[in-house]
């Protein structure tokens, strides 16, 4: 069984949903900061981190940070927590888990709660759980206790799960979508801190990327700032190696099998056969997915910011994806970071971006 490194443990299982994820933010930035020629934060919340400010073309190297969560938003006089989603949830996976609240005292678990089904009507026990329906309890009796352990409307929780490691290299956690982007981008730029870039290679811990399908995110705000000349998201997409999964529709990605690299939509056509190449050319294995429409991923926010930024998406796969335990191989994270160096690497100033 291999080990992960301590500094993915601590980024997975810090707290930091959409919109709250300052403390992961700072894991990142610390770590950042032992070797990067620079590291910053925008009022975003955005973490910045460069090696080679003043090489051509600059590129970003883009990964979302936050990860999907519980708001409360309102707190009975027995003291139960009523939540919303932050993000996409399945809420038959929250039923009975225990849930770590980000109180302004510091953190407090809590269970989230439904009737029993002993008490639940026929009907009731065939239909699906909804996230109203749910609350969560922390033990007190009253909002005044809640109140006294430093509870208010507004906190945000996430599932109170640990990452672990499974069988050969794989690792579980709630929070791989997708703070392993985050990772994998400053691995990359780790890499390239002891190389010799003519590109400028600026790694990003975007934020809520999970709820910014609208106004597109920290990805947006950031890329405008930074105006890259080139860009790469890394993200997770279904891993297509477990039963019951449409390979028709959505690709053969399987744990171990390198790095998914995206073609159509966001991804540019240049960009991805540079990536293509790049692969080839250092032996990384990877494979091929089709994005017709959107990606759903930071790409759709960075690709069309200001005249354009001609972006490329990286993807891991990942089985059990906005779950509490969502499943990548630690090789397919090794092998993303190399592909996103190399393809740095191959990069100098005369390197021109435009369809021809």
């Amino acid at each position: 069984m291999n080990q992960p490194p301590a500094f993915l443990a601590s980024l997975l299982d810090a707290a930091g949903p959409s919109g709250f994820e300052v403390d992961v933010a700072r894991l990142w930035r610390v770590e950042a900061e032992t070797f990067a020629d620079s590291v910053t934060t925008d009022v975003s919340g955005n973490t910045i981190a460069t090696v080679n400010p003043d090489g051509r073309p600059r590129i970003m190297l883009a990964g979302h940070i936050d990860e999907i969560g519980l708001q409360v938003t309102h707190i009975d006089e027995d003291g139960f927590l009523y939540i919303a989603g932050i993000g996409g949830w399945d809420p038959q996976v929250l039923v009975g888990q225990r849930v770590k609240i980000l109180g302004s005292l510091g953190g407090v678990v809590g269970v989230v709660g439904k009737k029993a089904i002993h008490l639940l009507k026929v009907a009731e026990r065939k239909s699906a759980s909804q996230i109203d329906q749910l609350w969560v309890d922390v033990g007190v009796g009253s909002r005044a206790e809640a109140t006294e352990l430093g509870l208010r409307v507004g906190d945000a929780m996430v599932i109170d799960a640990a990452m672990v490691s499974l069988a050969g290299d794989r690792i579980a956690s709630r929070a791989i979508d997708n703070r392993i982007g985050a990772y994998v981008v400053l691995e990359a730029l780790r890499l390239l801190s002891d190389l010799s870039p003519n590109a400028s290679a600026v790694a990003v811990a975007t934020v809520q990327e999970e709820i910014g399908g609208g106004s597109g995110g920290g990805a947006r705000s950031s890329a405008f700032g930074l105006e890259p000349d080139a860009a790469l998201v890394v993200d997770v997409t279904f891993s297509t190696d477990v039963p019951d999964i449409e390979k028709k529709q959505l690709g053969e990605h399987n744990l171990g099998g390198g790095p998914v690299l995206s073609r159509g939509s966001a991804a540019h056509p240049v960009i991805f056969d540079l990536l293509v190449e790049v692969a080839e050319a250092e032996d990384i294995a990877h494979t091929i997915q089709a994005s017709p429409r959107s990606t759903r991923t930071d790409a759709d926010s960075i690709y069309l910011t200001r005249s354009g930024v001609p972006t490329g998406l990286v993807s891991v796969p990942n089985r059990y994806m906005h779950s509490p335990n969502e499943i990548v191989s630690l090789t397919d994270l090794e092998s993303a970071a190399r592909l996103l160096a190399a393809f740095v690497m191959s990069l100098d100033e005369d390197t021109d971006f435009t369809p021809r």
